[in-house]
């Protein structure tokens, strides 16, 4: 049966994969805005805390063309920066009299002359100016974190504009924390994890893959989101489950269950973006990514991220569930399905219970600054919540609960159907083909755990049938011996 339903969606994602293989994203012509700039990077050599009336006054930047050193002040940072912001709308409104790449000092300018603001001279190192040195006035709003004297930095290159507004000031480099906290995590995991560990890094790479490398230059290239999701993440998830658990039956069954649930979300998903309306233009990515492929399907794109989204979470909600039926069937081969089903749904009950909380509080937890806008506006908790902004996240949170709750039942049904059959085996083999003696298992740990409970559960069932039911002690022993035997 399993089989028979797995083999057909393999051929089709097999095929999914090679008919819409993109080979890299589309080309297009850079509009220099927000990420869709180029980038040089560079270094602080120089860090000057001034008043701001000798940062942003006439000539306190002055360009020198002997050397080719440009002085681009505050404004002129503005004008090449990737997103508008806050401090950006007032430094643009203070330097509405300015000219030339310097903020005039005229009567409109709302800047105190007693403000503090920063002076960085940067050296780019990268690029074909490559050794140029650049001075960036920021205002005291725009730097929060002080910058130091070597410091990396990523500037926005324009190579058509005039020389004082070629480059501006666009971020800080963070190579060296990111890679250290990836080295961690992954320690981390190959430590507590063992082989099982690595097996789920190498998958995590594999996914990340499928991700840069077919799903997102796919949808550049036009091909239908939904589709390109629905094939992307079923090699994520053949792949993920497969490396991570072996090839066994009960891996086999997870596959089932969160494809069946990913089919529920896809189908919720797409009812409930017609029935609200739903455009998806909600954010700047997404309008400068429409404005730049017109063509692109957005809504498409939108349930797409509910099922790429909604993939993670179901991976372990369907692993735990068949592991714990599995363990089950172990610990006591005499149950029945119905039993097994029953067992396990009171296990998955408890899953749920923190699950969903934690799916709400991480959607929460990320829309937390637009959260506080709304709560400033002193809005209504009902326009809050019917707002396109909150609704899209409403409804993907609300769409991924509920194939989340489904997938319990669906995964404990499936599960009790195959243990049944198979009567609780143990695979032999580890992830992958050999992880060791506890390889087979979904997580050995909490494996050993369930079978611990139930074992007792049944010790203790059998002992007080041997003292209430008439000649049930004599059955056990006689079980013992037989056991003996």
């Amino acid at each position: 049966m399993i089989t028979a339903v797995l083999l057909p969606f393999l051929l089709l994602v097999i095929i999914g994969l090679l008919v819409l293989w993109p080979g890299g994203a589309p080309p297009h012509e850079r509009t220099g805005l927000g990420f869709d700039q180029e980038i040089q990077h560079g270094e602080v050599t120089r860090v000057e805390q001034l008043p701001c009336s000798e940062t942003i006054g006439p000539g306190a930047n002055p360009q020198d063309p002997g050397t080719g050193s440009t002085g681009t002040t505050a404004s002129a940072a503005l004008t090449a920066s990737t997103v508008p912001t806050a401090s950006a709308i007032s430094a643009t409104s203070a330097s509405s009299g300015g000219s030339g790449g310097s903020v005039g000092g005229g009567a409109g300018t709302t800047t105190e002359e007693d403000a503090e603001c920063t002076r960085l001279t940067i050296r780019v190192t990268t690029g074909p100016d490559t050794g140029l040195e650049i001075t960036q006035s920021l205002g005291s709003d725009q730097v929060i974190t002080p910058y130091e004297i070597g410091e990396g930095v990523v500037l926005a290159y324009n190579p058509d504009a005039e020389p004082a507004l070629r480059y501006s000031l666009s971020d800080r480099t963070r190579g060296f924390p990111m890679v250290l906290l990836a080295a961690l995590f992954a320690l981390a995991v190959v430590v507590v994890g063992g082989l099982r560990g690595v097996t789920a890094l190498v998958a995590l790479v594999i996914s990340f893959l499928v991700l840069t490398l077919f799903v997102l230059p796919a949808i550049l290239q036009g091909s239908n989101p939904l589709l390109v999701a629905v094939v992307g993440g079923g090699a994520i998830m053949l792949v993920a489950l497969y490396l991570c658990h072996g090839f066994t039956a009960r891996t086999s069954v997870a596959v089932l269950g969160t494809l069946a649930s990913l089919a529920l979300i896809t189908l919720l998903g797409w009812l409930f973006i017609e029935v609200s309306k739903l455009t998806g233009l909600t954010s700047d990515e997404v309008t400068l990514v429409h404005g730049l492929y017109p063509d692109l399907d957005v809504r498409g794109l939108l349930l797409a991220g509910f099922v790429i989204g909604s993939l993670g979470v179901l991976d372990d909600v369907t692993v735990t569930q068949t592991s714990a039926v599995w363990e089950l069937k172990h610990a006591d081969p005499s149950m029945s399905r119905a039993a097994l089903y029953r067992a396990g749904l009171r296990i998955g009950r408890d899953h749920i219970a923190s699950t969903v909380n934690t799916l709400v509080l991480a959607y929460a937890g990320a829309a937390m600054p637009l959260l506080l806008l709304f709560t400033m506006a002193q809005q209504s908790v009902w326009a809050v919540a019917t707002s396109e902004l909150i609704a899209e996240e409403v409804v993907r949170t609300l769409v991924g609960s509920i194939g989340l709750v489904a997938s319990v039942p669906l995964t404990t049904a499936l599960a009790a159907i195959v243990a049944a059959e198979e009567g609780g085996r143990r695979p032999s083999g580890g992830a992958g083909g050999g992880s060791g003696g506890g390889g087979g298992r979904f997580g050995g740990g909490a494996g050993d755990g369930l079978r611990g409970v139930a074992g007792s559960a049944r010790r203790l069932g059998a002992a007080a049938g041997g003292r209430l039911l008439p000649g049930g002690g004599g059955g056990g022993q006689g079980r013992r011996r037989r056991a003996k035997g």
